[in-house]
């Protein structure tokens, strides 16, 4: 059995590459890291590659790559010693039949981004938009938000009020998360089953021409600040509108 030991191998070389953007972008290949994640991956047969620290046993079905702890190290963001990494396809499903839909706005935070959409998952959205200055989804940060979220919920950049006034056309209502002068509670929200949320930057929250595209802006009812975490604030709209559905 054949063991990297080398951080200069030609073939770690290449897959440290896809720690950037631009390498993921051009592939359509991205990392992940974690026995978790690399479970998420192999049931959505997203899974291509498996580099496993030596001496470890293997946990998928795919014939790994056994490496030294250094050459591990070389594929991994985090600042503590990776046990096994994943190399993945990026999703390229048509999205289809979406009865409640997510709309990002700008959110340029990828734990951010990444907690967003393990929330959307577990509250049954069925696809995400995000405008394309919100942050990579394949980014490492927003990847290990997702929690393995990622592989199960579509996702898609897109521009947002187009997206929006098609969805419309065809009977969504879409609710804007915002402090406005006409904005109701969100208790007093009753979306009807098929509804669209859109939420925010982290500090100009939703843009003008998006408030004026939806059909009515809310506001969570606090008591003391104004605003919350961005991703904070989707959990509660979503868990909120989900079950006020008229």
């Amino acid at each position: 059995m054949e063991i990297i030991n080398s951080t200069q191998n030609k073939r770690i070389k290449e897959r440290a590459k896809l720690l950037k953007k631009k390498s993921r972008d051009n592939t359509h290949l991205f990392l992940i890291e974690g026995f978790h994640l690399i479970q998420e991956a192999e049931k959505a047969h997203a899974l291509k590659e498996v580099y496993l620290l030596d001496g470890l046993e293997n946990p998928t079905h795919l014939e790994p790559i056994y490496c030294s702890q250094n050459v591990l190290n070389k594929l991994s963001h985090q600042k503590c010693d990776a046990q096994i990494i994943g190399v993945c396809q990026k999703q390229n499903e048509p999205i289809q039949d979406c009865e409640v839909a997510l709309f990002l706005d700008c959110v340029q935070d990828p734990g951010n981004v990444g907690t967003i959409l393990r929330t959307a998952y577990s509250f049954g959205v069925d696809c995400v938009y995000l405008s394309k200055d919100c942050a990579d989804v394949y980014n490492p940060k927003t990847i290990q938000s997702t929690k393995g979220a990622l592989f199960h919920i579509p996702f898609v950049y897109t521009d947002l009020k187009t997206t929006i006034q098609a969805f419309q056309k065809e009977g969504m209502e879409v609710y804007a998360t915002a402090l406005h002068h006409e904005s109701i509670g969100l208790q007093d929200c009753h979306p009807k089953k098929q509804y669209g949320l859109i939420v925010g930057n982290e500090g100009q929250g939703i843009k003008e021409e998006l408030i004026q595209c939806a059909n009515q802006t809310v506001f969570i009812e606090m008591e003391q600040f104004e605003s919350l975490n961005v991703a904070i604030a989707t959990a509660i709209a979503l868990y909120t509108c989900q079950h006020a559905k008229a």
